[in-house]
Order: structure tokens, then C-alpha cells, then sequence
């Protein structure tokens, strides 16, 4: 045994070489027709990645065209086209934001401070710098223009991951433990889950451009004024009211919109590879519960916070941010009580090896545990899961009966003990913290652009209700808020491998290991992500990355 390799490592690599002691030259793997087959679909390349291959010359065909069309028509182009106006008044937008930006450079290096007199006299000036900036933004060109950006950068990752799925050849790093089967269902399951979210994703863009250019939203706004004030007698003045409707109409036209694809995610792509397990009676019912709650209880909460930024002038930032933050820890307090209980049934662990098991590790670490309870997460899905929830000295673990049925007792209990070191080393904690942080900035950041009359004219306001308005900077805001997204999600690495190595050292390392493959491989999860792709989305570290861990010769489990 080299010294790179463990017993459980070993062990696992034993387990899998029954399927790999041949290797076929086309595959890579031992031969089996109807592997073969599967294999061949996972690496066929179709119509969608005949699109993806050529979109590149599609956008550049299709810019030359563009421009070749404007220069025909010129100014007439939207007298001719007047459905063109908008599109023909932001492309001709583009030049002169693109000139303003070498002077917006300038500006910057000659304002840089050099000494600590030019820091504070910056420091001083830089509330009517930001008034300015704001006053003369072009809001809707630079939403647009941040919007596509992302969406292309988000589909360059997506495309890199795609092409990882086509692969049929498990990689040298899982191949001892990974079977040539599993491999390829993973795959082929991440390759209908891809071909969903890339037109989705497309569908979406392009609707929410359209939103934006075309000005929908105060469209949207106007009708349910005029709606409020025919059928119920409300004015204007009754901004509250008019922005809970304005919600709810929103709500309910964008779930129409959705509604194909969520339909066909879950009774095609989950039900062809096995996990599906809900009627079209529960979806439903469920959807119906969904809107219910957040009628009652979103309700309230925005209706606070409108009220919140009317009444508490220029710092109502604090005040919202306290009423996050404690909604936030009452939506915790309450979900596992009484919000899941609405969607799945919780009943007491029975007796036998495995509830004792959890008992006497929660025993061991002097968890206070209250209630062990298995969840029916069967009813809906084949996927598997457990957690810790409550405060205090009142905790719970909750374990779905998908993993009881595919992990064995002692796999189960390392994942307890992975589950219990996110309570031992306070990662709930810290991730409330950087959460609160991070509501702090946003509504922080929004008292700049609340009362900013440019932003709400840009985007076809003539009114400023607060509601619209923070739709509006959410746009501005998504940017910063995927790159705190990312830190969230880095900080929630971290976290795992700190769990997982806590479960390590209780002497669950093997059990851990050869738990998390079954996992994996039930879930159909992806063995081989892009490491880009896995970078920015990920907030669970890859299998690979978290086998090595925990077969670290450096992390020695406890002998006791």
C-alpha cells in the first residue's frame, strides 16, 4: 500500500475494480452493449450543442447584419419600424456611454489621493461626486449592458460544464471508486438538467430585456392602479396596498411564464432518471401552499418595510435591517415546526440500531438533542438528505428516509457526525452573520438610489414608489450581489471540509467517505464538475476534493 493511499481507499477502489478489470478501446471502460449504448447518447452531440458550436459565428453574422441594416435605414429606421425605437435609441446610446468612459477614467486617476489630507478632503466630497453620478447614469443602458454581461459569462460556464458531461471516460482521480454505470447516468442526467437551464436561461434573458426595454413594469404598475382604484376605490395614495397587489400580479405572471419549464424539469428530466416521485396533484398542491405563505407571511414583512423606509427618513436602512434580521431568525425558528410539516410528514426515528447509534454520538458530543425524526422526502423526490436545525437547547435531526434507504447505519451516523460539527464549530453562526451582512449592505446601498428621480425616469417611471424603485436597484445590484454570492458560497466550502474532517475525527472517515459516493452517485450529482464552473456555483465542495480531505494522512482520526 502506498502512502498516499488509506484501508477505506483502498477498500473502495477493491469494490469498484470488479467493474474494471477490461477496458474497451472505444469508451475506456469494460464492454457492455447497453453501457455502450448510453454511453454513445451522453457523448452525441445534438441540435442544442450544434447551436452552442455555432454561436459565435450566428453573433457575428448577426451584428454585421444589424449594422448593415441601420446604415440602410439610418434615423428612418424607426419610422419604418416603430416597433424598433427603443432598440434603435439604446444601440445609438451605446457609442456615447462607451466615449464617456475614458473621461470617467481620467477622472479617477487625477481624484486619486496620494496623502492622507487628499484621502479626507475625497472622503468629504465624494456624497456630491455620487449625487452627480447618479443624477446623469444612464440607468437602463447600464442595467441592459450588466445584465447581458452576466448572462454570458454565466453561459460560458455553463457551456464549459457541458462539454465536461459529454465525456464518457471516468477520469483517472474517480475511477477506482466511481463505476463506469454510475458515470455515465450522472452524466447523462446533468446533460437533460443542462439542456433545460440553457433555454431557460435564454428564455428568461430575453424576457427580462424586453421587460426592461419596453417598460413593463410601470405597464404593470399603472393596471393594477387602475385595477385598485375601479374595483376597490383606492387612489394613488394608498402605495402600500398598490405594492402588495403589484407583488402579487407579479408573482403570478412570472409563475405562468415558468410554469412549462418547471413542469417539464419535474415530470420528465427527474422522473426519466428515477427521482420524481410526486403526482401532478401534489405539484400543484404544493404550489398553492407556496403562494399561500408567501401571501402571509411576505405580506406583512414588505408591507412593514415600505412603511419603514415612508417613516424613518434617510436612515431607514437600520431599521429594515433589523426587521430582516429578525424576520430572518423567525423564519428559522418556525420552518422546521411549522412550515415543512405543511409539505412532508416528520415521524419519530423508530427504535433499533440506528436511532440508538445517533443518540449515543449526540450523547458523546453533548448535543441537546429533543426530537430524531425520519422525514417521507420519498413522497416527492428520490433524493437524499438529513440536517440540524433549532436553537439553543432545543435541537433536532432530521434524516430523509431516501438516505436511510440507501446508506448503510454506520454511513448514516458519519453523516450525523458531519452534519453535528456544522453545530460544533458554529458554521450556522458565522453564515447568519455573513447573511446579515450582506442585508445590511443591500438595503445600505439603497438609500442612495431610493429617492433618485433619474433612476425611476430611466425605466419609464413618473411616479417614485418604493417598491419599484428597489426592483429597479436590484437590477443595479445583482453584479455585487454574485460576487457576494461567491463569498458566501467559498466560506460554505470551507465549511464542509471543516465538517467533514470534524466527522473524521471521531472516526467516521471511512464510513464518511464511502457514504458521501453513495450519495453522489444515487443523486445522479455531478463526479466530474468543470473546476471553473464548480468555483463560482458551487457551495459544496466536489467529491474528489472532499475524498482527498478526508483520506488526508495529515487529519488522524480519534483512536478512542
Amino acid at each position: 500500500m502506498s502512502r498516499s493511499e488509506t484501508p477505506e481507499k483502498t477498500e473502495l477502489a477493491a469494490e469498484a475494480s470488479t467493474s474494471t478489470s477490461t477496458r474497451s478501446p472505444k469508451y475506456g471502460d469494460d464492454p457492455d452493449s447497453a453501457l455502450d449504448a448510453q454511453a454513445a447518447l451522453v457523448m452525441q452531440k445534438g441540435l442544442l450543442d450544434d447551436i452552442i458550436d455555432g454561436i459565435q459565428l450566428g453573433v457575428v453574422t448577426i451584428v454585421i447584419i444589424s449594422l448593415l441594416f441601420i446604415a440602410i435605414f439610418a434615423g428612418s429606421l424607426p419610422t419604418v419600424f416603430p416597433v424598433t425605437q427603443p432598440i434603435y435609441d439604446f444601440v445609438f446610446s451605446i457609442p456615447e456611454f462607451v466615449a464617456s468612459i475614458p473621461e470617467y477614467a481620467a477622472m479617477v486617476k487625477d481624484g486619486f489621493p496620494t496623502s492622507l489630507d487628499e484621502v479626507m478632503l475625497l472622503a468629504s466630497a465624494f456624497p456630491g461626486w455620487l449625487a452627480e453620478l447618479l443624477h446623469t447614469l444612464p440607468y437602463k443602458e447600464f442595467v441592459l449592458a450588466l445584465s447581458w454581461a452576466n448572462y454570458l459569462w454565466e453561459t460560458h460556464l455553463d457551456i464549459r460544464q457541458r462539454d465536461r458531461l459529454h465525456e464518457v471516460r471516468r477520469p483517472q482521480a474517480i475511477s477506482s471508486f466511481i463505476s463506469r454505470q454510475a458515470y455515465i447516468e450522472a452524466n447523462a442526467y446533468g446533460l437533460d438538467q443542462s439542456s433545460l437551464a440553457l433555454i431557460q436561461k435564454l428564455f428568461d434573458q430575453l424576457t427580462n430585456t424586453a421587460i426592461i426595454v419596453y417598460d413593463m413594469v410601470p405597464m404593470l404598475w399603472a393596471i393594477v392602479g387602475a385595477g385598485m382604484e375601479a374595483y376597490l376605490g383606492f387612489g394613488a395614495e394608498y402605495e402600500i396596498t398598490q405594492s402588495l397587489l403589484f407583488l402579487m400580479a407579479a408573482s403570478l405572471v412570472s409563475s405562468v411564464i415558468s410554469l412549462p419549464f418547471t413542469l417539464y424539469s419535474t415530470f420528465v428530466v427527474e422522473k426519466r432518471h428515477g427521482f420524481n416521485k410526486q403526482t401532478i396533484g401534489i405539484f400543484f398542491s404544493d404550489m398553492v401552499k407556496s403562494y399561500a405563505l408567501a401571501t402571509f407571511l411576505g405580506g406583512p414583512l414588505i408591507a412593514a418595510f415600505l412603511w419603514i423606509v415612508t417613516k424613518t427618513g434617510s436612515q431607514f436602512y437600520l431599521y429594515v435591517w433589523a426587521l430582516m434580521s429578525g424576520a430572518q431568525i423567525l423564519f428559522i425558528l418556525i420552518y422546521p415546526t411549522f412550515i415543512q410539516p405543511l409539505f412532508n410528514k416528520f415521524d419519530p426515528l423508530p427504535e433499533g440500531e440506528l436511532r440508538t447509534s445517533i443518540e449515543a454520538l449526540a450523547l458523546r458530543l453533548n448535543f441537546p438533542l429533543k426530537k430524531l425524526y425520519v422525514v417521507d422526502g420519498s413522497k416527492r423526490s428520490g433524493h437524499s438528505n438529513a440536517y440540524v436545525t433549532g436553537f439553543s437547547n432545543s435541537k433536532k435531526i432530521v434524516v430523509y428516509d431516501t438516505l436511510i434507504e440507501q446508506c448503510a447505519t454506520d454511513e448514516i451516523v458519519a453523516i450525523i457526525g458531519h452534519e453535528l460539527g456544522h453545530w460544533k464549530k458554529n458554521h450556522l453562526l458565522r453564515m447568519m452573520v455573513a447573511a446579515q451582512a450582506q442585508i445590511f449592505m443591500l438595503f445600505f446601498a439603497f438609500g442612495s438610489f431610493v429617492g433618485e428621480e433619474a433612476m425611476y425616469a430611466s425605466f419609464g417611471m413618473d411616479t417614485m414608489p418604493t417598491i419599484i424603485g428597489f426592483i429597479f436597484f436590484q437590477y443595479l445590484y445583482d453584479p455585487l450581489s454574485n460576487v457576494l454570492r461567491f463569498g458566501i458560497n467559498l466560506l460554505s466550502r470551507l465549511h464542509e471540509f471543516d465538517a467533514d474532517a470534524f466527522s473524521k475525527k471521531l472516526g467516521f472517515g471511512g464510513a464518511l467517505a464511502s457514504g458521501l459516493i453513495k450519495i453522489h452517485v444515487e443523486n445522479k450529482s455531478n463526479l466530474n464538475p468543470d473546476p471553473l464552473y464548480s468555483t463560482y456555483h458551487y457551495s459544496h465542495p466536489p467529491l474528489v476534493e472532499r475524498l482527498n480531505a478526508i483520506w488526508d494522512p495529515n487529519v488522524a482520526p480519534k483512536t478512542e
